[in-house]
This record gives structure tokens, C-alpha cells and sequence, in this order.
């Protein structure tokens, strides 16, 4: 959910519609969700709101303002050591970990999306970034019109995955499971899109696949391990549904409302 133009009452009424087609896990996206404000409201009052009616509610963010909030899980976007993550998003990496350091949200993520700027960060990376957050998710760079050619060919692809496999065997945060870990390498996986819904800025929803209305589609070069593992899931994966359950951190009295 785009959180610049999006009044609050119309971000409430998106939250409404998506509850009613049966949305029940929730996550705030940008631009960064941070800055949003409209008159006296704040993201936190967007979160107040969904923590009433979703199973769970996240925020994605860049990580350099203070990362202060109520929602359940919190991903922060680290795109690669300070030189690999700075050349993408700017002279931001050293804020970004004070603002982990000083973080006390219970349930902090580290969120990654690999590209030919950083894959040769990633194994460093992750260890790196294993003391300061509860867990590690990642995802590959896909190919946007008007965007920088930063997607990774499929033998690169393959060759980190094997080793985000083996860092995870060896006990590292990584949180993906590895059934999806694997899929990703060719894109084995069966994608039920229509288990995601996502809010546009102007508030219209869109059921299936995110790039749909953003880029041309090309499944041979998807990289959402957040959507396999939706898919692999609903498929009954154990390990997909392992991983939802570390990232979200359900309780059992979370399938008896809402």
C-alpha cells in the first residue's frame, strides 16, 4: 500500500475491502510506509486499525527512521554490505544499522533482494546481519521497465541459492524454507496468484500477480520467494508453512477470530 497520496479514510476503506475478499495477513509497503501521514494520522494508526481486523500485520521498510511500532513483524530492506547496498539506495547503511541496534521490536527482520550488485555479498551479508535481527528473508531483483539490468542469469541464481541452502542447514536465520529455496532456482513452483491481493496508490486492488499493471510478466524470471512459499504453502508444504509461521509468529487464537 502506497503510503504518500492514500488518505487515511481511503487506506481504511482498502483495509475493509481486503478483509471482505478474505485478506487476513497484511503488509504495509512503499515507497516507505514510515513517512505516511495525512492530517493528525500517522502509519500508526494505519496499524491500530488492521491489528483489529487481519491475523497478522507487517511493515517493510528501508530502516532510516527509527523503527518504532506496534505491527507484528517488521522487514527492513538491506540490499548488501555497505558498499553493494549504498550504490543502489544511497550513503543510508550506516543509519540503517544504528536503527537495527537500537530497535527492541520483538520480531525484526532482515529483507534481501539479490541482484548482480550484491550476490557476492550474500553469504557475508547474512552472517553479518544474523546478530541483529530475529530472521532473514530474501527475494531476487526482476526486471522493471526503465530500471537498472541488475537481474541475475540462472547459473548465478542457482549458485546462491545453494549457498543460502547450506547457511541455513548450518543454523543461520534464514527463514525461506528450503523446499522454496530449491524451487527458485528454475521456478519449479505452482504459483497460485490469486492467493495476493495488492492496494495501489489510488487505492484500487489488484488479485493475482504483483507485477500485474507494473511490468511485463515473466514467470521464467520471477524472483517473490514471499509468493512461492504463499503458493507452496496452500499446496501444503510443510516447510512453506513452517516458514510463514517464523516470519509471522502465529498463535493459535489467531484462527478463532477475526
Amino acid at each position: 500500500m502506497e503510503p504518500i497520496t492514500i488518505s487515511y479514510g481511503r487506506a481504511v476503506s482498502v483495509m475493509d475491502e481486503l478483509h471482505r475478499r478474505g485478506v487476513r495477513l497484511l503488509v504495509f509497503e512503499g515507497g516507505e510506509p514510515m513517512l505516511w501521514r495525512h492530517e493528525n494520522h500517522d502509519l500508526q494508526d494505519l496499524v491500530d486499525y488492521a491489528q483489529q481486523k487481519f491475523f497478522r500485520v507487517g511493515i517493510t521498510t528501508n530502516g532510516t527512521l527509527p523503527i518504532e511500532t506496534s505491527a507484528d513483524v517488521v522487514w527492513v530492506s538491506i540490499d548488501g554490505l555497505k558498499a553493494a547496498h549504498e550504490s543502489n539506495r544511497g550513503p543510508c547503511f550506516d543509519k540503517i544499522m544504528v536503527n537495527l541496534r537500537k530497535s527492541r521490536h520483538p520480531n525484526l527482520l532482515a529483507h534481501i533482494t539479490i541482484s548482480r550488485l550484491n550476490v557476492h555479498d550474500i553469504p557475508a551479508l547474512v552472517e553479518f546481519l544474523a546478530p541483529h535481527v530475529r530472521g532473514i528473508t530474501i527475494q531476487f531483483y526482476y526486471p522493471f521497465p526503465n530500471a537498472d539490468d541488475l537481474w541475475l542469469p540462472t547459473p548465478q541464481r542457482v549458485q546462491v541459492l545453494d549457498q543460502l541452502i547450506e547457511m541455513k542447514r548450518q543454523g543461520y536465520p534464514l527463514i525461506d524454507s528450503i523446499a522454496t529455496l530449491n524451487d527458485l532456482k528454475h521456478n519449479t513452483w505452482r504459483c497460485h496468484d490469486w492467493l495476493i491481493a495488492n492496494a495501489e496508490p489510488d487505492g484500487r486492488i489488484n488479485v493475482g500477480c504483483y507485477l500485474k499493471d507494473r511490468a511485463d510478466i515473466s514467470c521464467a524470471k520471477c524472483g517473490f520467494a514471499a509468493h512461492a512459499e504463499i503458493a507452496k504453502a496452500w499446496d501444503w508444504s510443510l516447510g512453506a508453512i513452517l516458514a510463514g509461521h517464523r516470519a509471522f509468529q502465529f498463535k493459535l487464537m489467531d484462527w478463532r477470530s477475526k
